[in-house]
Parts: structure tokens; C-alpha cells; sequence
């Protein structure tokens, strides 16, 4: 079987070494960008260096992976108590049959293969034979309603929906019957409760392709262009539907290429990288990460346990020992939390030395970072910090072997990197989005900054648009990572990339007169909370002013936050000569709170939850639109009533009525912070992070 697999890898190098002409010669025949799911693009190809690297499909890229590094393990998982692995060679071949499995139950090219589920082998083995097979692999998150599943497989036409167990079914079989392009479910984890027609489970998928010729599979995987979409990322809109970004081949091979190089990943054949898989693959941080990047190193992947953000992930991590690991802000504040209510137990002794050493720890760090170095001259007592106490914690956290600690995805808190810096655990910071294939800028040991999110990945530039006189401008980018477009929607994508086709990220940001990027606020208005999720605002607090008719305004709060909360204004006369509201309730408002049995007559007697009749109510209300989030994080955990509309002299609204946000943010602080005082939070039993 290995002679066999090694004359397939011969082959389907042989059908696609050459990268497509018509990106080398004709390239101006094709556009930058398109929505059609079936189109090609101009690849952004750079002069020289990394930019100018031969474009490869993934098949390209995983045949040279087995070639270089066929007998190492390329994923592993625990079953019970039985560690259980796959080698490159095996996941390749895995890949291959599931290709055929598709082709066999009818899936068409540039269709979606949708996979609903948590990280495992099989959802790689999913999304890459869906590539393999000429179609598109597409990630759902495992806390969509059915309705947000629904729309993702509609759009992405999608012929097979692969799910991992009754759960995830359950949403799909409501739906079956407005999905037209659907031809199989596949179940990759637990018995089938019942038998229906294309209804396949794991073993029963792969069997059907295992028997398949090969030559109907390397026809379709010569005729591959790595200028071709292969995969589709689905991103919040700030306001209705997500859209699908449609990345190519070379947007994903090269962007693993550009960030294993900045990153300085060391080859399988030399030293093999470990990663543990737990964030959402259908976020292309993740998919990045753990799919792409250690592919092209030969590096092994972790599959963790379904509940690691419930708190088996510490465990995993110190079974597995990573060699580089990925948090989001939400799971770095965690470890911080747990590791000070432990700290705060210890005894007088232990936390005197654990505050000399985070001192000795974080002096020692800052001028590392400031000297542009990752080691030097180091004192005797960071050398004695680091064996009572550094080692120790690095330990406790399966963080032994982790030289490179990144963060990404939200912004981080100035609090937790300094934190984590005093133990001698610099998290880097990354920064990009799904329409870059994930990563733009990445830090590293010899270039960071505190709250900056680094340097540019080789062979993508930066460019800031319109700044103001402080420097702050809208941050866009360009390379190879640059998606192709979002598909069907022509007038979304012009709005993204500009004539020339730089990117637009919505982001402001600034640099330092080192080259180091920080972003300074959002153009748009989407909310990311600290767990990585984003959120379009306006869509909930319309849901919320509709189901409370008592309400005047409502704003969203969440960026940087651990879960959802929201200020709320009752509805009040307002003055005619001054337009400032008053403390009297419209009569509207005076009707509604008769029928719900309150006395109250002005907003002072409500606010702050004064009147519990009108609380009951506003909380009835937010209960039922969270019944319709797309998510748990797309919850509302908490509210407060203030004691005044918002008003354009207030200085909350903008003289088109237009909420201003930060405006709000400042004045009602206090409020807001109130919040997320406790740090036990709702949100720390929620959904893994976006």
C-alpha cells in the first residue's frame, strides 16, 4: 500500500506541480476579486521572498507534507484512556477516501460539505476531503440554531452535512427540508438512534469510497488551480446575515507558509511541533492554527476533550506538553483567575515569594522587550525566580515545552499580558481577520510590545488610511492572504476591498516609530467579546426595543467583556424647548406600566430597577429575544435602566440621533463596570469562544 500511495503522490504532483499557467502568464486576464463560487483570481504575487513562493493547492501542499513527513504522527486523540494517532501517510490516505465517499454520494463541484462539530480527526478528515473532492469545506458553529445552520448550508448549496452527534442532527433534520442541495448526513461521533435513508455514520461514510477507483479523484485534483476557491469561513455581519469568505488554495497554503516562517516553527525532521486543537474550527484562527500551518512543518495536532472550556483543557495540556498553544483573551483570563483564587490560599511565605519573583519576572521581561531581544544577559535572581517559582507555574499549566504563547482574535487586557509577563509567559498577540486567511500581524519573542499585535507576516503590507493628526488611521492590508471575495454578494465585497484591492479592515489602528502595530478603536460597530466572539449589536437591540415597548433606547455592551450585558432608557417627555428629556413617562409608557400593574409615573421611580413590576417585565423581554440568539455568547446576561434618555445634548447621540458609542461607554462607566464586578460570570459555562 505505501508503493501505491507513493505512485498517487507521484501523480497528483505530476497533474498539478506546475502552479496554473494563467496565474503566471495570463494573470491579468483575471480580477482580483469575485463572488462566483466557481471563479478564478489574479494572486497578489509579490517580486521576490516568500511573496514570490509557487502558488500550491492543498493537495499539493499535504502530498509534500506526507513525502517529507509520512511516518510521523500528524493528529492524535484520546479515546477512554488510549491515546490514538494517525501518521501522515494514514491521514492523507483517510483524506483521499473520504474524497471518494463524496464523489460517490454525489457531491458536485464548488458545493459545500458542511461539518458540525467539535475538533477531531474526523472533521479534518471532513473539510479536507471535501477539498480534495472539488467541493468546499465549511465550518458551522456547534451553537447555531438550526435557523443559522440553515442559512449557512443554503448559501454554501451545500450537498453533505457532516455533524458529530444526535444533538447536532437534531437541528439539521428541522431544517432537511429547506436545504434542495442536500444529498447526506453524515454522524461521526455515537450510535444512530434510527435509521433513515442517506443517513451514514462515520464508518459507513468512509466505507463507501474505500473500494472507489482512483481516477475519477486525480482527474478532478489535476484540474485543481490553487487560484480556485477550496473553502469558505462564515463572519458575523455587522447588521442581517454572516457572509461567506471564499478563500483559495494559495490563500491557505501560502498564509501557512508565511506564518510558520515569521514564526520561526521548526520542521518535523529537526524538532516536531505539538498543538492542542480546542477552539472553534469554524473560525479560521483555529483552522490556521491547527489544520494549515502545522502541515507545512509536519508538525502533530491534539484533538482536546469536547469540554475543555469547561475545564478539562489544563489537563490535556499538561498530558500533551505543547510546544506552541493559542488562547483566546477569555481562556488567558481564566488560568489568571483560577491561578490568583489559588495564590490567595497559599501561605504568607509562598505569596512573598511569588511576589518578589513576578517583580523580578515582569523587570526582566520589559527589558528583554525593549532591548528587541528574546533572551540575554539574565540576573541571578530572575535564574532563581524562574527555578522557585516560573518553572513551577509553566509546569501546572502544561506550559513546559511552550515557547510561543499567542493571543488573538479579541483584544487582550493590559492587566492579563502584564499578568502572565510577571511569570515569564510573554503572550504574543496576533491580529487579522477571516477575509486574511487569519493572521496579518503576528508578535514574536525578539519583537514585541505590550498591547501592540506585532510586525506584518513576510510578503503583506499594511497601510493606514486616512490618519489623523495622532496617527490613527483605518488599518488595510494586501498580500496573498487577501480572500477572494464573499460569495454571492458582489456589492458586500466591493465595499471590503477598494479599486486597488486593498482590504479594509474597519479596524483604527497606529504604529510606533519601531513598526509596531496597535489598534486604537472600530470603525464598525461590532462587538468582540473576550472570548473571540463577534457580535453585530444593532440586530439585538432592536429585537430588544421591540419586545419591550417601554423602551427608548437600548445600547449593547460586550467588547473586551466576558458576556453580554446592556443599558436601557424609558420612554419620557421631552422638553420642546431644550429637546432634553424629563423625568415624566410619555403617556404610551404610563399605559404600559398600568396594564403591568405599577404605579410608577417617572423614570426616576424605575431606574436602577426601582419598580419590580417594570423589571419583571424588561427581563421577560430580553429572556425572549435571547431564546432567538444565534448562540449562547449572543445572550444578554444583564441590564440596568438609567435614570435618562439619551439625547443629543446629553452628548449620547449624534445630530443625526445616531448612539455614540464610546460617548455612552465613558458616561455610564460606573454602570457598566458594576456588570462584570463578580468574576464568577455566566458566561464562564458558555459556548467555547469564536
Amino acid at each position: 500500500p505505501t508503493c501505491r500511495l507513493h505512485m498517487l503522490l507521484q501523480l497528483s504532483q505530476l497533474n498539478t506541480q506546475s502552479p496554473d499557467s494563467s496565474t503566471k502568464t495570463g494573470a491579468a486576464e483575471f480580477p482580483l476579486w469575485t463572488s462566483q463560487r466557481d471563479a478564478e483570481v489574479k494572486l497578489r504575487m509579490g517580486e521576490s521572498g516568500v511573496a514570490a513562493e509557487a502558488p500550491l493547492t492543498i493537495n499539493q501542499m499535504f502530498t509534500s507534507a506526507v513525502e517529507r513527513f509520512g511516518d510521523y504522527t500528524a493528529l492524535s486523540w484520546k479515546e477512554g484512556e488510549q491515546t490514538k494517532s494517525l501518521s501522515y501517510t494514514d491521514y492523507y490516505k483517510a483524506c483521499r477516501t473520504a474524497a471518494k465517499s463524496y464523489l460517490k454520494l454525489g457531491l458536485q463541484r464548488h458545493h459545500g460539505v458542511c461539518i458540525l462539530g467539535f475538533n477531531s480527526s474526523e472533521w479534518f478528515i471532513a473539510d479536507i476531503g471535501a477539498i480534495l473532492a472539488g467541493g468546499f469545506g465549511v465550518g458551522i458553529y456547534t451553537t447555531n440554531s438550526p435557523e443559522a445552520c440553515q442559512y449557512v448550508a443554503e448559501n454554501c448549496k451545500a450537498n453533505v452535512i457532516v455533524l458529530e452527534n444526535e444533538k447536532q442532527l437534531q437541528k439539521i433534520l428541522q431544517i432537511e427540508d429547506q436545504l434542495p442541495h442536500l444529498k447526506a448526513i453524515v454522524q461521526y461521533k455515537g450510535a444512530l438512534r434510527e435509521k433513515r435513508p442517506n443517513l451514514y455514520t462515520w464508518a459507513e461514510f468512509m466505507e463507501l469510497g474505500r473500494d472507489e477507483p482512483d481516477a475519477p479523484l486525480d482527474a478532478i485534483l489535476s484540474s485543481q488551480k490553487p487560484n480556485q476557491c477550496c473553502s469558505l469561513i462564515y463572519t458575523s455581519g455587522t447588521t442581517g446575515q454572516p457572509k461567506g469568505v471564499m478563500l483559495s488554495h494559495d490563500n491557505l497554503t501560502w498564509t501557512a507558509l508565511s506564518t510558520a516562517k515569521h514564526v520561526r516553527l521548526t520542521d518535523a525532521t529537526v524538532a516536531q511541533e505539538v498543538v492542542v486543537s480546542y477552539l472553534p474550527l469554524s473560525h479560521i484562527a483555529a483552522q490556521m492554527v491547527d489544520m494549515w500551518v502545522l502541515m507545512r512543518v509536519g508538525g502533530a495536532t491534539h484533538f482536546a476533550q469536547p469540554d475543555a472550556l469547561k475545564g478539562s483543557l489544563v489537563d490535556t495540556l499538561k498530558e500533551v506538553r505543547p510546544t506552541a498553544f493559542m488562547g483566546v483573551p477569555r481562556v488567558w483570563e481564566k488560568m489568571q483567575e483560577k491561578m490568583k483564587s489559588v495564590g490567595a490560599k497559599s501561605s504568607t511565605l509562598r505569596r512573598k515569594v511569588a511576589a518578589w519573583a513576578k517583580d523580578v519576572g515582569l523587570q526582566t521581561n520589559l527589558t528583554r522587550m525593549n532591548q528587541n531581544t528574546a533572551t540575554g544577559q539574565t540576573p541571578f535572581q530572575y535564574q532563581l525566580a524562574k527555578k522557585l517559582v516560573f518553572k513551577k507555574v509553566r509546569k501546572a499549566l502544561g506550559l513546559d515545552r511552550c515557547t510561543k504563547c499567542y493571543t488573538g482574535a479579541a483584544p487582550t487586557t493590559k492587566d492579563t499580558l502584564e499578568f502572565f509577563l510577571s511569570l515569564d509567559i510573554p503572550l504574543y498577540e496576533l491580529y487579522g481577520m477571516s477575509e486574511c486567511t487569519g493572521p496579518h500581524t503576528i508578535s514574536r519573542p525578539d519583537a514585541f510590545r505590550l498591547t501592540s499585535c506585532g510586525k506584518e507576516i513576510p510578503g503583506c503590507t499594511t497601510k493606514l488610511n486616512n490618519p489623523d493628526e495622532e496617527g490613527n488611521g483605518e488599518i488595510c492590508f494586501w498580500g496573498r492572504h487577501i480572500f477572494m471575495g464573499y460569495l454571492n454578494a458582489p456589492d458586500k465585497t466591493e465595499e471590503a476591498l477598494d479599486a486597488e484591492g486593498w482590504l479594509h479592515s474597519g479596524d483604527l489602528g497606529k504604529r510606533d516609530e519601531h513598526g509596531f502595530l496597535y489598534i486604537t478603536g472600530r470603525i464598525k460597530e461590532l462587538i468582540i467579546t473576550a472570548g473571540g466572539e463577534n457580535i453585530p449589536p444593532v440586530p439585538i437591540e432592536d429585537a430588544v426595543k421591540d419586545a419591550v415597548p417601554l423602551l427608548s433606547n437600548a445600547m449593547l455592551i460586550g467588547d473586551k467583556r466576558k458576556f453580554l450585558s446592556m443599558l436601557v432608557t424609558i420612554k419620557c417627555q421631552i422638553n420642546p424647548e431644550t429637546g432634553n428629556p424629563e423625568d415624566e413617562l410619555t403617556p404610551e409608557a404610563l399605559e404600559i406600566c398600568k396594564k403591568l400593574g405599577s404605579t410608577a409615573k417617572t423614570v426616576s421611580e424605575i431606574a436602577g430597577g426601582r419598580d419590580r413590576a417594570v423589571h419583571a417585565a424588561i427581563q421577560e423581554g430580553i429572556n425572549q429575544v435571547n431564546k432567538k440568539a444565534t448562540s449562547n455568547a449572543q445572550c444578554i446576561q444583564k441590564f440596568v435602566v438609567l435614570d435618562r434618555d439619551f439625547s443629543i445634548n446629553g452628548g449620547e447621540l449624534g445630530p443625526t440621533m445616531k448612539l455614540k458609542r464610546p460617548v455612552v461607554l465613558k458616561m455610564y462607566k460606573d454602570q457598566i463596570d458594576n456588570f462584570y464586578k463578580d468574576v464568577e460570570t455566566p458566561a464562564d459555562n458558555q459556548r467555547a469562544p469564536k
